[in-house]
């Protein structure tokens, strides 16, 4: 038996335990913030992959059974592209923002959920197929169904991540949610297996570790976002999430209520950032406040008028008064968020996005908040766009309602609610994939 999939087991029942206790932290290591936020939970009985209530795989039900009664932020240091980078900064910026939500919370965690948007995603579709010879399907058909998925070979020092199944088929019944209970002599599933660096996700274990805290599951960044950015119908019916983050964007399309692809640009908003402070010759945050007041990327005649004081203090009279035009900012802005895009569009292009059934794309992150960004991104991306802002769940501070709080209002859901995914179910010992898969678990046998 694998030692991934077990290790991902005992995340999960390490993620119960701590439901049952009432508490536990979300954390988002992001390249320009961590936020962290600390939830609390009604009752153990919303709990467990299997006890969503019979829709099955991946309903957002019992998202009313928390609410956020911690909630911090503090500035990122030591993360970069979204992958941790010099390790003691990373835990004193983490250890920072879980005292912090603590403290708020009036209440200690010992267990969180993270989420990283590093790594370098890459996505695979799997299929599997069983004879269940005329009988109901049980739990344990499922566990064989996924088991005969041809893993891929995913590449030495990567790791799963995510394996969800995403679609089941039975005889010639396709689109079911949950087969269980059901007769049929085929069934068949589509699994969407999602793989990271193996190094960025112990990098992260081992920082977490470092802050005296247990690690009760992981996710990736860009799907706790499309979980909290997409409506309803946008997961249902296909829709692409675009996380534009400080060090990286990342890309999620949704269908069928599940994530189907995932991936993403080493490219966000500190790069913007650092386009302006080269070009106006000022410090980074000069750069980014100039950016946050009077950022943006469509220019109009007004623009020209409009003059921005780029005030330092070297002591050179001449130059600590220099103003530039607004126009001339949106000049120096506008072909790094024209490049980010373009590169989201060849993503978009390779998983085939063009082909859903509905394309809608949502923007968030907090790098979506640039003025004129939607209408700039319908050019370049060619569909409909808007700017996505995440749900409102309970508790939650005004000031963690914005679309830079994606990712951690995300993860809150998916803790609430995780999506099936194949570590829940008993994969039979001898039907395990053995050859392709051992490769991808050594890392996990060497750290748990």
């Amino acid at each position: 038996m694998s030692d991934l999939y077990q290790s991902q087991r005992a995340m999960r029942n390490m993620r119960q335990a701590a439901m049952q206790r009432g508490v536990i932290a979300i954390l988002d290591v992001g390249s320009s913030k961590i936020a962290c936020l600390v939830l609390r939970f009604d009752g153990p009985e919303q709990f467990g992959a299997k006890d969503s209530g019979g829709d099955g795989v991946g309903s957002m039900a019992g998202q009313s059974s928390f609410r956020v009664i911690g909630a911090a932020t503090t500035r990122s240091r030591g993360v970069r592209f979204g992958e941790v980078e010099a390790m003691a900064e990373t835990e004193r910026a983490v250890r920072t923002a879980v005292q912090a939500a603590q403290k708020m919370a009036n209440v200690r965690v010992d267990h969180v959920i993270a989420c990283l948007s590093g790594g370098r995603p890459r996505s695979y579709g799997l299929d599997g197929q069983v004879d269940v010879q005329g009988q109901v399907v049980t739990e344990g058909d499922i566990g064989r169904v996924l088991a005969e998925c041809e893993i891929p070979d995913i590449g030495e020092g990567r790791e799963v991540l995510h394996a969800q199944p995403i679609n089941f088929a039975l005889d010639h019944r396709s689109g079911l949610a949950d087969p269980r209970g059901q007769i049929g002599a085929t069934l068949t599933t589509d699994m969407h297996m999602m793989t990271v660096e193996a190094s960025i996700i112990e990098n992260l274990l081992y920082c977490i570790k470092r802050c005296d805290l247990e690690l009760a599951g992981i996710a990736s960044s860009a799907y706790a976002s499309g979980i909290s950015s997409l409506v309803e119908d946008e997961q249902e019916l296909g829709a692409a999430c675009i996380d534009m983050g400080g060090g990286s964007t990342g890309i999620s399309i949704f269908m069928r209520k599940h994530m189907i692809y995932s991936d993403s640009v080493r490219m966000g908003g500190d790069h913007v950032t650092s386009d302006i402070s080269m070009g106006l010759q000022v410090a980074p945050a000069m750069a980014e406040r100039i950016k946050t007041f009077y950022g943006g990327v469509l220019a109009t005649g007004m623009d020209d008028r409009e003059m921005i004081e780029v005030g330092s203090n070297t002591g050179d009279w001449e130059r600590d008064r220099r103003t530039v035009s607004r126009a001339e900012l949106i000049g120096i802005m506008r072909p790094r968020v024209e490049e980010i895009l373009e590169e989201v569009r060849v993503r978009l292009d390779a998983a085939g996005f063009e082909h859903l059934p509905s394309q809608q794309i949502v923007l968030t992150g907090g790098g979506s908040q640039i003025p004129g960004l939607d209408g700039l991104a319908t050019k370049i991306l060619g569909q409909q766009v808007r700017l996505g802002r995440p749900l409102r769940v309970q508790g939650l501070p005004q000031a963690a309602t914005g679309s830079a709080f994606s990712a951690a209002v995300g993860l809150s859901l998916f803790a609430a609610n995780p999506q099936d995914e194949w570590w829940d179910f008993d994969i039979p010992a001898e039907k395990y994939p053995a050859r392709s898969f051992k490769r991808a678990v050594r890392w996990f046998r060497e750290n748990w």
